[in-house]
């Protein structure tokens, strides 16, 4: 005798898969953070919000826990904005100028003139700018201690060398707990690893230069897949700011954080294992001091006027070969342009007339 429902086991089925719990996106620990946590108490807090709030504007592009991005909605040379509206070339400026690295950068052309020129956006091209990226995020954050650089070895030496004057001390981030406001640093290029016993080593010496990259944490949470991790924020990631995210064990240790090796080969189909963007030479955590320790520590230098090359130039950039540099309280004088650039958006200048 044939079934009366022959149907409803399927029916059964489909409904139980309808009402399975649906799996939560990735926990964003951006998302939860006030953007007037800027201005809180806690420094950990300031500057997670700082760096949360550039991620923001560049999109939010993320690489998550294998090692795999997305598509990248806006780079740092092209003419696309920022969810701010901004340029994103010129934010990248923004960065050497609130950072106060302008001037030790050499990008003399950036500074002067309120219109960019082309030698200026070629300067944001040619030069990396995570560790300007990272400086500006300490000033932001009011971090007190904190030196910018342009290069993270500058700062990774003196947390080294000088524990009580820094806001970070080194710690091997194979065995060390991981906290928001600390940063995870590698060192780059493929010709040998360094990891944290041989870079303590080099910090001892006068290595005059080491390409370096910091990303800065800025929270702690679990994911979709149930999965305990590190969420961190760099500068220049692919030519944006990006958002990392890494495991950790259950005591907020990073878990089998992935290891670049020498041997390893490049990214291609047949070493499909080495284009994991998360495999790197990482070889030093900065942690940052506890907040008693910091308030010891001088008070962070006030961040310079922002500028969309249309404000004058801050009183904290150093000038070169003593050419003065415009006041800040000075009224900003009208601009014109012969050779217009749209995205500047200056009027062209008039033609003056022709004497007879």
């Amino acid at each position: 005798m044939p079934a009366r429902f022959p149907c409803l086991p399927i029916v059964v089925l489909l409904l139980c898969a309808w009402m399975l719990p649906v799996p939560a996106a990735a926990a964003d620990p951006c998302l939860n953070l006030p953007a007037q946590a800027i201005q809180g108490i806690e420094v950990s807090a300031r500057i997670a919000a700082a760096a949360c709030e550039e991620h923001r504007q560049w999109y939010r592009p993320l690489i998550d826990i294998d090692g795999r991005i997305g598509s990248m909605k806006v780079r740092e040379a092209e003419r696309a904005r920022l969810a701010g509206g901004e340029p994103a070339w010129q934010r990248v400026i923004e960065y050497w100028r609130g950072s106060g690295l302008l001037w030790q950068a050499g990008a003399g052309d950036c500074a002067y003139g309120d219109m960019p020129t082309p030698s200026c956006r070629a300067f944001v091209v040619d030069t990396p700018w995570s560790a300007a990226f990272v400086s500006w995020v300490m000033r932001r954050a009011t971090v007190p201690g904190f030196d910018g650089s342009a290069s993270h070895l500058n700062y990774v030496r003196r947390a080294y060398r000088e524990p009580f004057l820094s806001p970070y001390r080194v710690a091997n981030p194979l065995a060390a707990q991981v906290r928001t406001g600390d940063m995870l640093c590698y060192v780059r290029g493929t010709a040998r690893t360094y990891g944290f016993g041989e870079l303590a080593t080099l910090l001892s010496g006068n290595e005059p230069g080491l390409a370096m990259h910091c990303d800065v944490v800025v929270g702690i949470g679990v994911g979709a897949d149930h999965a305990r991790s590190a969420y961190l924020v760099g500068g220049n990631v692919y030519d944006a700011v990006a958002m990392r995210r890494l495991r950790l064990t259950p005591g907020d240790r990073f878990d089998r954080l992935p290891m670049r090796l020498a041997s390893d080969p490049e990214c291609s189909p047949e070493s499909a294992y080495a284009c994991d963007l998360n495999r790197q030479d990482w070889s030093v955590l900065l942690q940052l001091r506890p907040a008693e320790e910091l308030t010891a520590l001088p008070a962070a230098p006030s961040m310079p006027v922002p500028s969309t090359f249309r404000a004058p130039l801050s009183r904290t950039a150093v000038p070169a070969a003593g050419r003065a540099l415009p006041s800040v309280d000075a009224a900003p004088q009208p601009r014109c342009c012969n050779h217009c650039d749209p995205e500047v958006g200056l009027p062209r200048c008039p033609v003056a007339p022709v004497r007879p």
